[in-house]
């Protein structure tokens, strides 16, 4: 008996490698398999948008109220970038996505967003764009300097 995709995704996932291992390619149900295949990715993506997010924020953090910065900000900075390595090693074709302007703006505005909530600043006061270029964001160590680009 096959079990639905909609009524048990788990079981019919385990029915469907079942299926899979012994060779019974009749019985796979291809469409939703192919969605879920498609889906794998897009939860990749996920991933690496809601970390770099989180890294953006605390640097927005870091820059916006170094006053307050302390051994939290700075390990959550080093942790989301270890994460994020490991995430594009593990996956290098999400390094393409690093450089799409569309993912660009939607991670900015989410970490602008987490910022603003957290500090308490007005979502205004942010710059509308990334004040810094992807691979600095990335790199071990860097840090937002006073002559950021784009912003005055």
């Amino acid at each position: 008996m096959k079990t639905a995709y909609q009524t048990d995704v788990v079981a019919w996932a385990n029915e469907q490698a079942a299926f899979i291992r012994q060779g019974k390619f009749d019985q796979l149900d291809l469409e939703h398999l192919a969605e879920e295949i498609e889906d794998v990715g897009k939860s990749e993506q996920r991933e690496l948008a809601s970390r770099m997010a989180v890294l953006l924020a605390h640097l927005l953090k870091y820059k916006f109220q170094p006053e307050r910065n302390g051994s939290s900000w700075q390990s959550t900075i080093n942790n989301q970038r270890k994460r994020i390595a490991l995430r594009l090693k593990n996956t290098p074709s999400l390094k393409t996505v690093l450089s799409n302007q569309d993912w660009q703006i939607d991670i900015w505005l989410e970490a602008v967003d987490i910022a603003s909530k957290e500090t308490n600043i007005h979502e205004d006061i942010f710059p509308e764009q990334c004040l810094w270029d992807m691979a600095d964001v990335l790199k071990e160590g860097w840090l937002p300097g006073e002559c950021d680009k784009n912003y005055t």
